[in-house]
C-alpha cells in the first residue's frame, strides 16, 4: 500500500507518456526490476535493474543508480551506472558519478573525482545510425 518500499521479484515494463515537457521520476527509496520506455525526461532518484529507453534526458541523482542498458538523447549522471549507456548527444559524468561497463556517445565530459572505469567510443554520429532494432536495448 501506500508508502511501503517492498519490491517484489517480478520484472515489468513500464511505459512512460508524459506530456508538457513534464520529467518522469523515480524517487528514493523506489526499486523498479524491469524496463522502462519513456517518452520524456526521466530522472532516477532510486533504483532500476533493467533496461531505459528514453526519447529525452536521463538524468541519475547522486543516490540513483541504473544497472542494465541504456539508450536515450542526452544523459546526466551524479550516482551510479553499471551496464551499457548510448547516448546520441552528450554525456555529462559528474564529480560523484561511479560507472563502469560500456559507452557510447558523440559528446562527454567527465568531471574530476568522477569513477570512470568504461570502454568507450566518442565516434560522431555513431549512435545515431543504430537501427530501430538496436534502439531497443
Amino acid at each position: 500500500m501506500f508508502g511501503s518500499k517492498k519490491t517484489t521479484p517480478e520484472s515489468h515494463n513500464i511505459n512512460s507518456t508524459a506530456s508538457n515537457g513534464a520529467t518522469n521520476s523515480l524517487v528514493s527509496g523506489t526499486t523498479v526490476d524491469g524496463n522502462i520506455e519513456a517518452t520524456s525526461d526521466i530522472r532516477i532518484d532510486g533504483s532500476l535493474i533493467g533496461n531505459l529507453n528514453c526519447d529525452g534526458k536521463v538524468i541519475v541523482g547522486p543516490q540513483g543508480s541504473i544497472k542494465g542498458e541504456v539508450y536515450c538523447q542526452n544523459a546526466v549522471i551524479e550516482g551510479r551506472f553499471e551496464g551499457k549507456i548510448k547516448v546520441i548527444d552528450s554525456l555529462l559524468v559528474k564529480e560523484t558519478a561511479i560507472i563502469t561497463g560500456e559507452v557510447d556517445t558523440e559528446n562527454l565530459t567527465v568531471q574530476s573525482g568522477a569513477s570512470f572505469n568504461v570502454t568507450c567510443s566518442t565516434e560522431p554520429n555513431k549512435v545515431k545510425q543504430m537501427s530501430p532494432e538496436a534502439k531497443a536495448v
